[in-house]
């Protein structure tokens, strides 16, 4: 398997991990305060990455790239994150699907301002129609409309975006897994102190489904999910790989429809397979 395929693939795992993170924020944030949640998934993540660190005694990061971590703890350490689960206590996850169709795009413009690479014009025409494809499928599909939860999804994309391209740019040197792990490191500190600063007195009133979601987010969406992502966006090129998260929504459909017996639509088949075409082509023109 050649690079490029090899980063293909670890996109691919990366994006299945990915898919059940908003549903697992939406859980989460039911019965914890978003700003909590968002501390304590990265001090939980930090917490495990500074263990993986020491473990396998990884060299520290040079100075030069202390200002790329600093770029990806806010893009998606903290960005990301805080910025999504204060907007999904105004909308739903189904509804904030129609902002996950943008972050490809906006991956891959930070991919050209901050990784300097430079897809086709061919590519731009795949990647907008992907995201029309998901946008347009998502508001048919109805849900709580919010304007300050639409702003609040804009800004997250705008975030995680210059995160996912600055870390991956970044992954050329230190390597997927490291980028995230430092990251989350380098937040530790910060994280940690926020979230006993506001820790709620009684964890009393969260359910289940609650700390299921704050577990998820915590180890696969935070650490595991960003090893593979990371890595993906490195080997296969930052704009084409990105393309891969236009399927995210359809993946955490097709998992529903395994796990909680969801139907699935003939509309949602056509609106995938459209979507792959588009992701297909997304990928022949990047380079």
């Amino acid at each position: 398997m050649d690079k490029s395929l090899r980063g293909w693939a670890n996109g691919f795992i990366g994006v299945l991990i990915f898919s059940g993170s908003l549903p697992a924020t939406r859980a989460a944030v039911a019965d914890f305060d978003p700003l909590f949640l968002t501390a304590a998934r990265a001090s939980i993540a930090g917490l495990l990455a500074t263990a993986l660190l020491l473990a396998l005694r990884q060299k520290r990061p040079e100075r030069r790239d202390m200002a790329s971590l600093g770029i990806v703890a806010l893009g998606v350490v903290v960005g990301f994150p805080l910025l999504s689960a204060l907007a999904l206590k105004q909308v739903t996850s189904a509804h904030s699907v129609v902002f996950v169709g943008l972050l490809p795009l906006a991956t891959a413009i930070f991919a050209v301002a901050r990784g300097g690479e430079r897809p086709r014009w061919a590519f731009w025409l795949f990647s907008c129609a992907g995201s029309a494809l998901i946008a347009g499928f998502a508001l048919t599909q109805g849900g709580d409309v919010s304007p300050i939860g639409d702003l609040l999804m804009l800004a997250a994309v705008v975030a995680g975006g210059l995160g996912y391209a600055e870390g991956a740019t970044l992954s050329r040197r230190l390597g997927g897994w490291q980028v995230i792990c430092w990251a989350l490191a380098l937040s530790l500190p910060v994280t940690a102190a926020l979230t006993l600063y506001i820790a709620p007195p009684s964890f009393s009133e969260a359910g289940p489904s609650a700390w299921i979601g704050l577990f998820y987010v915590s180890l696969f969406s935070m650490l595991i999910g960003f090893a593979f992502w990371y890595r993906g966006l490195a080997q296969g090129g930052i704009a084409a790989v990105a393309q891969l998260q236009l399927l995210q929504p359809f993946f955490a459909m097709a998992l529903a429809a395994a796990l909680l017996h969801e139907s699935v639509s003939w509309p949602m088949i056509v609106v995938t397979g459209a979507v792959g075409l588009c992701v297909a082509g997304a990928r022949h023109f990047a380079r």
